[in-house]
């Protein structure tokens, strides 16, 4: 007999799978994924309460100085309950890259995030490359080598 998950999500984000398009509301407007069409992006889940996402921003900033020129761009995805949350971590932590809001966390069920931070890249043609969960000292040497590797093709 075959089971199968009830609450199997109905989009993932393996590495090789299309990543699953949204439309959120940024702190300039909204910005949907297939904006980015033609581009690397890398794409970040966080929230206000996540002390690693704490850490991860001030790179992300450095990822979009070092990279955006090669095409990269930096997304973040913030999943806190109220914009205020996010607001007043933006105000300690600011962003030097693109930040959306998804309050009721569809987008983030949409690419099945268990973590925070949770990170990925996706290619100009919208697959996914990497997935990442977690932030360490050894992030950065980690995902930048796949960054690197995925802007030289």
């Amino acid at each position: 007999m075959l089971s199968l998950p009830l609450a199997a999500p109905a989009w993932s984000a393996a590495p090789g799978s299309a990543a699953p398009q949204f439309s959120l509301p940024g702190r300039d407007g909204q910005v949907a994924l297939a904006a980015y069409r033609g581009k690397h992006v890398y794409l970040d889940f966080w929230a206000s309460w996540c002390a690693p996402c704490k850490r991860s921003f001030p790179w992300m900033g450095e990822l979009q100085k070092r990279f955006g020129p090669s095409g990269l761009v930096v997304v973040a995805v913030d999943v806190d309950a109220t914009r205020a949350d996010a607001d007043r971590f933006l105000a300690d932590v600011p962003a030097g890259f693109t930040v959306t809001f998804d309050p009721a966390g569809s987008v983030a069920r949409q690419f099945a995030i268990k973590g925070m931070p949770s990170s990925m890249l996706i290619d100009p043609s919208g697959q996914v490359l990497y997935v990442h969960e977690g932030f360490t000292k050894s992030t950065p040497q980690a995902v930048e080598k796949h960054i690197e590797q995925a802007l030289k093709k």
